[in-house]
């Protein structure tokens, strides 16, 4: 593999030798334009059907609620860690905590936070691709015309006064786009330091309460016993939320009315009159009974409702009508009844240890049940932080914000139920670490409590400039959501940061480490971009180089990877310099994710040829969204050759029917519906979006169709008839599509680019070490290129190259 430097050779212009073409503006009415134009409904959300909607909303028991469902084993735990000073205390902190969980839990994410999905994603990056699809805040110069042709994008505008200002304001300020993506970031940060913290917690307060039956057991023993279940239930992640929702939402449902119906029992034989907590009066008397106490227990109480953000991050995994039905009508009333039942107990066990105070409260003879129940529980409720880590790494991975890993689908039914089993080994060691370092329940409760309540405030500040540019609501309902929601998401914060030294440093410190790799692992990747789009090839150039008398044309298809999506990259000349060979046709692949979860296969590939026409040089961007799965190397050559062979076809037939033209519809030839505008410009009727040069969606008709319809066409096909296509022309195009075919069956060899990125010499130190050494180490321990496009190794051929930035 050749090394050298691509610095001073290259002539710098801005466009690369391509044919560079105006927008055709070309009618669609075939059926899978129509399906590519249908009305966006939130992706899987729109064809929710009750069977559906019923079979989502019983897996949601298992993979989201159970955190939710075993908080009650430590909120009242850790809040009255000291005894309980005041019998109506308890009183007052069921009273924040109910309304806490009617806020948060069901108000802001259950009843609006859902709504404000990426067709059917949620948490904080679906959040930042939501406001990237009607702004243009994303780092990477490499948006296309052409993207917003994309069916999912064909609605993105600004159409409020509020929403133009919000996008002008996100557009044209550097510093509002940066902090934009540190918050994102910041908050993915916190949700995947999060990971480690909610398996510990909630596995080690189950086993906690072995002590009621078994007292002789030490910390020691209880934080092994903890262990040992944590590494179980990392390792059977690998059967997939699917089979595992499945599996485990029968055993939530019987947890969740089990601790109802002892919460109801609580009630009823101890202390009826705590329904009275539903007087928000309480609240106000308990902060004026315990003032600085009772400001800084928030931190605990905001315990009942962590898992929220993971509910709205994995929202991918199911459906909005699904979560909503069967929270409001399963989790909601079991998990209040468990609270209310708890603190009826307390109220008349005032001298009881409150360590165990959920333990202390269920009935003797249940106790048993209710202990392997809520081991298995705590357990489950692990799954939906797990489940949102496998989403979020899996986003950073798309948007290059992080290096690459394995990702692998684990059902066929729904593509958003992912297994990562780099994350995953890495959550099973943390976790591991958190649970013997820390020990008890009280420390890792501290530490949760940070992560918890800045991916809340981070949350309502992306949720608050979707409202403003997305939804059409008034001003005066977004402001309400801002007030309430940030002003009381702000007391919780300074409640937690006031215990800073007491176990928030460790998420911090995490999330700091995370942020590091994502920061410099994505810097990298914006210069390297930059670099790459300032020294494209010249078209002069490009013609030089395939018309030196020394190159050999060998046969076969050469694929070459490229991430630079507007020209041809520094890369080819230099492989052309040390091994004057290429394929007889050679197909510049850029790989290129849009911010959207999915890009129908008709909408992926945009195709432009290189001049001289005759040298058989393309370019194509395939495009996904971030959801979508990258084919299998043979599969993806297949669809790409069948769509080349359509370009060619529509490119010489317009072509041919408007010389003086050089763009070209990638369309049915019999969608043809040609109006003259005033202006005297070609117009359509319909969609009133124009299909650029680069895009082909659908193929035209074979000749033989072409042949039938030109009787009688003489309205619709005015250019046609007029460019007097003769048989010659005819068969120029399927020589240049047989000899694409012919090539193809002489062999496809993969051609990638081997980058390495190192700073330039009078680069200031910390940008050294960013690029030098810790973008070095993540590069070289992180997945390789032809693993994640799945290339055949005895296909594959690499080329090295160095970049200085």
């Amino acid at each position: 593999m050749a090394m050298a430097s691509a610095r001073s050779t290259l002539e710098i212009v801005p466009h690369s030798g391509d044919l560079e073409v105006p927008p055709a503006d070309v009618p669609r009415q075939d059926s899978l334009y129509r399906d590519a134009t249908r009305p966006a409904h939130g992706g899987h959300h729109g064809q929710d059907n009750w069977v559906r909607t019923l079979r989502l909303g019983f897996q949601c028991v298992g993979i989201l609620y159970a955190d939710l469902g075993t908080s009650p084993l430590y909120v009242f735990s850790n809040t009255f860690k000291y005894g309980v000073g005041h019998k109506d205390d308890v009183l007052g902190v069921l009273s924040l905590i109910i309304y806490s969980f009617l806020l948060f839990a069901m108000v802001k994410i259950i009843f609006i936070a859902l709504y404000a999905n990426d067709d059917g994603d949620g948490g904080t990056f679906a959040l930042y691709s939501l406001i990237s699809r009607y702004a243009r805040v994303a780092l990477i110069p490499n948006q296309q015309a052409e993207d917003d042709l994309v069916s999912s994008h064909r609605h993105l505008s600004a159409t409020r006064r509020r929403a133009q200002w919000m996008k002008n304001l996100l557009e044209t300020s550097k510093p509002a786009k940066l902090t934009l993506f540190f918050l994102t970031i910041f908050a993915t940060a916190l949700a995947i330091s999060d990971c480690m913290l909610t398996p510990p917690i909630s596995v080690l307060s189950a086993v906690n309460g072995l002590r009621l039956r078994a007292p002789h057991l030490t910390t020691d023993q209880i934080v092994w016993i903890t262990v040992g279940i944590l590494i179980l239930f990392f390792a059977v992640q690998h059967l997939g939320t699917d089979k595992i929702g499945y599996t485990f939402a029968p055993l939530v449902v019987v947890w969740l009315l089990l601790i109802a119906g002892i919460g109801l029992y609580n009630l009823i034989k101890y202390d009826i009159g705590t329904l009275r907590a539903f007087n928000p009066k309480y609240i106000f008397d308990y902060f004026r009974r315990n003032k600085k106490k009772g400001w800084v227990s928030l931190g605990e109480i905001l315990l009942c409702f962590t898992g929220t953000e993971a509910l709205f991050a994995d929202l991918g995994y199911f459906s909005i009508k699904s979560i909503q039905l069967s929270f409001s009508f399963g989790l909601l009333p079991s998990v209040l009844l468990t609270y209310i039942g708890q603190a009826a107990y307390l109220r008349t066990h005032m001298d009881m240890t409150i360590s165990n105070a959920f333990f202390n409260s269920i009935p003797s003879t249940l106790f048993w049940p209710t202990f392997v129940l809520a081991l298995l529980a705590s357990v489950i409720g692990s799954q939906a932080m797990v489940s949102c880590a496998f989403a979020t790494m899996s986003h950073l991975q798309t948007l290059s914000c992080f290096p690459r890993v394995k990702i692998l689908h684990t059902s066929r039914r729904y593509s958003g139920q992912l297994y990562i089993p780099e994350v995953n080994f890495f959550l099973c060691v943390a976790s591991c670490i958190v649970t013997i370092s820390f020990r008890t329940t009280g420390f890792i409760a501290k530490a949760h409590e940070i992560c918890v309540a800045l991916v809340m405030v981070i949350t309502t500040l992306l949720m608050t400039i979707v409202m403003l540019l997305v939804w059409k609501v008034n001003i005066w309902w977004i402001a309400a959501f801002f007030v309430v929601f940030m002003s009381t998401e702000t007391v919780y914060l300074s409640a937690v940061l006031y215990k800073f030294t007491q176990g928030p440093y460790f998420p911090l410190a995490m999330s700091a480490v995370l942020m590091v790799i994502m920061i410099v692992w994505h810097y990298v990747h914006v210069k390297r971009y930059k670099y790459e789009l300032q020294h494209t090839v010249s078209p002069d150039e490009v013609k030089h180089l395939l018309e030196r008398h020394d190159l050999k044309r060998v046969p076969g298809l050469g694929l070459f990877y490229t991430e630079l999506v507007q020209g041809i990259p520094p890369i080819f000349p230099h492989l052309i310099e040390k091994i004057p060979t290429v394929h007889s046709v050679i197909v510049f692949i850029s790989v290129k994710h849009l911010p959207i979860p999915h890009v129908d296969v008709q909408e992926r590939f945009l195709f432009r040829q290189v001049e001289p026409k005759e040298s058989m040089v393309f370019r194509c961007v395939a495009r996904y969204g971030y959801r979508d799965t990258l084919e299998m190397a043979g599969d993806f050559v297949a669809t790409l050759v069948e769509y080349l062979q359509y370009y060619v076809r529509d490119l010489s037939l317009y072509c041919t029917a408007e010389p003086l033209r050089t763009s070209y519809p990638s369309i049915r030839i019999d969608s043809f519906r040609w109006e003259k505008k005033p202006s005297g410009r070609s117009g359509h009727s319909g969609h009133g979006h124009g299909i650029h040069a680069e895009e082909m969606l659908t193929p035209i008709q074979s000749f033989s169709e072409l042949t039938m319809h030109q009787v009688g066409m003489s309205n619709r096909l005015p250019q046609f008839q007029t460019a007097k296509m003769n048989l010659e022309e005819m068969l120029r195009i399927e020589e240049d599509q047989k000899v694409i075919q012919r090539e193809v069956d002489n062999g496809v060899v993969y051609i990638l680019g081997e980058t390495e990125v190192v700073a330039k010499p009078h680069s200031n130190l910390l940008k050294k070490i960013a690029v030098n050494y810790i973008f070095d180490f993540l590069r070289k321990n992180s997945r390789k290129g032809e693993k994640m496009l799945s290339i055949p190794r005895g296909q594959l051929l690499k080329v090295g190259i160095t970049y200085e930035i």
